[in-house]
């Protein structure tokens, strides 16, 4: 049984979602993968890029404490004269320390030494309130530590700061020795040429203005960017790497590339599962369907189905086999000869025909066999065999299909023993009526035997010869004769028989019908005109049919009654055909009507006072029993023509 429709949409809903599952997970790994791959790299270049950056700025740091204490020892010997200074500036400069400019100040504040000595006042007091910054040599003389000022611009696009450094004597500030520091200059000392070719280091001041840097290419600044205070020497400079954006490696594209393809065909692959899938389920449920629709119409039938393999082994029977036999189909299936269905006294035909079906030899239109009830009853099927093919074409086996007639040839029988006994009662019926033509017929070799008698005992007492006696009494002899088929007729007619199929002569019959009425024919004035072919030779019972022609016969004349004595003619002719010999018996009576022409053959149906409407009925009966016909039809000179065709039997 097929389960509920919710069960099934809720099963193809979790299929639906099982099926699909996979490939989402899958999909939702590579991202996953592709993300974290793509957040480690930028982690690690993050973590490479604060520890690269915090290397810098203890580097810059470094060098700035370092000329810092190399400043602080400037001695004043080097301060008493300009080569001395330019000697101590040089040997400064030469530790790649950052400086462009060494200037000594006196403890006022005024410019002793400077190196280089190149210096442009006017551009000094333009780009900030003074060269060197009084308030940072101030401060560096109140607080006794090294100072720095903030950063201004030098010329167009380079920004310098200055470090103040108080240099002490035997306790007292002798004078600041100020260090000029250039920030692309910086820059170009202090940063290596590994860390230039990874980011583009800036010194940035207020407002994200970049008052310095050093890289190969520009790159614009993103979130990757880092910046670390530059503090000394402060006044809110910073030091910035923004990282190249250096092409990926060509392994990590092909990867993601292969990652992706391989993601396109999965999900390719899965459409296509998906289609199959559906089409399979629609031909599922169309199977279904079909197997239901099919296993109701055999539920519904009552012809019993049972299908066997070539060896004979039953595989398959349907409900009406069961209920014909009475057998369920546990106990059927698997089963081989002798069947438990099959009839004890009729095995040895059934295990024949059985044998002949399995070899291919069985009857092409169908067989009847005699088949066992489990309650013992007795059943007659029909039953028409047709080879079982399977899904490849193969022949692997039988399909019969069984119909149980046991009714039907009940109901046959009980046709056919009604059939004689209407036959019977016809035949009692028609002697009635031909009561009066057979006693005519009686008294007429009645009389002529007694006239004969009569004449011969004259001449036996007139003492005449035998030779003229013995003519006299040959005539009695032959009239007795005749009066005695007469009687045997009637006996025949009169007595119920079964029939009694006989090679006979057709024209015979016409012949003995035709003395049954000839009295009556004589009587009327009716003519007969005969029309016989050369003997014509059928099978059949020859008092039945004497019987039917009799019936046509005598109704041919009762048709005339009213018509002119000229006219009165019937004409009898026998031709053969095809292998079917065809009697016409044409009358030029009053005819049939068309009201009455629907209804001829129908018993009880008559048109005559004094008739009991079998005659007609019974005729037809008889032909079709003799597997002939009985039609009529209007005659064209007026009146009727009844037609009789019977297949003929070779001589």
């Amino acid at each position: 049984m097929p389960p509920p429709l919710a069960e099934r949409f809720s099963r193809s809903r979790w299929l639906w979602i099982f099926s699909r599952l996979p490939f989402i997970l899958f999909v939702g790994g590579v991202a996953l993968l592709l993300w974290m791959s793509d957040r480690a790299d930028r982690e690690e270049r993050r973590t490479t890029l604060i520890s690269d950056m915090l290397w810098l700025e203890q580097n810059l740091r470094f060098h700035l404490t370092r000329n810092e204490e190399l400043l602080g020892r400037v001695d004043l010997a080097h301060t008493a004269n300009s080569k001395g200074f330019e000697s101590f500036a040089r040997t400064l400069f030469g530790f790649e320390s950052g400086l462009r400019q060494l200037i000594w100040l006196d403890a006022e504040g005024n410019i002793r030494q400077a190196h280089p000595a190149t210096m442009n006042p006017d551009l000094a007091g333009e780009a900030t309130a003074g060269l060197p910054s009084r308030q940072s040599f101030r401060l560096a003389q109140s607080l006794g530590k090294p100072v720095y000022s903030s950063a201004y611009p030098y010329y167009t696009n380079d920004w310098q700061f200055e470090v103040h450094v108080p240099v002490s004597r035997e306790g007292r500030i002798v004078g600041v020795a100020v260090g000029v520091y250039r920030i692309r200059d910086i820059l170009g000392d202090s940063v290596p040429w590994w860390l230039a070719e990874r980011y583009r280091i800036s010194i940035i001041g207020d407002a994200g203005k970049v008052l310095g840097a050093r890289s190969k290419v520009e790159s614009e600044i993103t979130e990757e960017d880092y910046q670390v205070a530059f503090d000394p020497p402060g006044w809110g400079l910073a030091l910035q790497a923004v990282p190249y954006h250096a092409p990926r490696p060509i392994a990590s594209m092909v990867l993601s590339a292969s990652l992706v393809v391989l993601a396109m065909m999965v999900l390719w692959n899965f459409w296509a599962l998906r289609r199959h899938v559906l089409r399979r389920q629609t031909v599922e449920e169309q199977l279904r369907q079909e197997h239901a629709f099919r296993k109701a119409m055999e539920d519904s039938l009552d012809t019993g189905m049972r299908a066997r393999n070539l060896d004979g082994e039953i595989i398959y029977v349907n409900p009406a086999f069961c209920r014909m036999v009475g057998l369920p189909a546990t106990e059927l299936i698997g089963r081989r000869p002798p069947m438990p269905y099959w009839a004890d006294e009729h095995l040895d035909e059934t295990r024949a025909i059985h044998d002949r079906v399995l070899a291919g030899d069985g009857p092409v239109e169908g067989f009847e066999l005699k088949f066992k009830h489990r309650n013992g009853e007795v059943i007659d099927v029909l039953i028409h065999e047709a080879p079982l093919i399977d899904a490849r074409g193969r022949h692997s086996g039988w399909m019969g299909s069984m119909v149980d007639i046991t009714e039907r040839k009940q109901a046959a029988e009980r046709a056919r023993q009604q059939q004689d006994r209407l036959q019977s009662t016809a035949r009692l019926v028609a002697m009635g009526e031909m009561a009066s033509s057979i006693a005519h017929e009686l008294n007429q070799p009645l009389a002529a035997i007694s006239s004969y008698c009569t004449a011969a005992v004259n001449l036996l007492r007139n003492r005449a010869p035998a030779t003229e006696v013995l003519p006299a009494l040959d005539k009695a002899v032959e009239q007795a004769r005749r009066a005695g088929r007469v009687v045997r007729r009637i006996y025949s007619l009169a007595r119920r028989s079964e029939n009694r199929f006989e090679l006979i002569h057709l024209e015979e019959r016409v012949d003995a019908a035709l003395s049954l009425i000839e009295a009556d024919v004589r009587q009327k004035g009716i003519r007969i005109t005969l029309d016989l072919a050369a003997p014509v030779l059928v099978e059949g019972d020859p008092v039945l049919l004497e019987q039917a022609l009799f019936n046509i016969l005598r109704n041919a004349v009762e048709s005339m009654r009213n018509t002119a004595a000229d006219q009165r003619l019937i004409t009898v002719k026998l031709i053969c055909a095809d292998g079917y010999a065809l009697l016409t018996v044409a009358d030029r009576g009053c005819g049939i009507d068309a009201a009455v022409a629907a209804k001829l053959f129908d018993p009880l149906f008559t048109t005559k006072p004094e008739g009991m409407g079998m005659g007609l009925a019974i005729c037809r009966s008889v032909m079709e029993n003799h597997r002939g016909r009985l039609t009529f039809e209007a005659n064209p000179e007026g009146g009727t023509i009844f037609r009789i065709l019977l297949p003929m039997t070779p001589q």
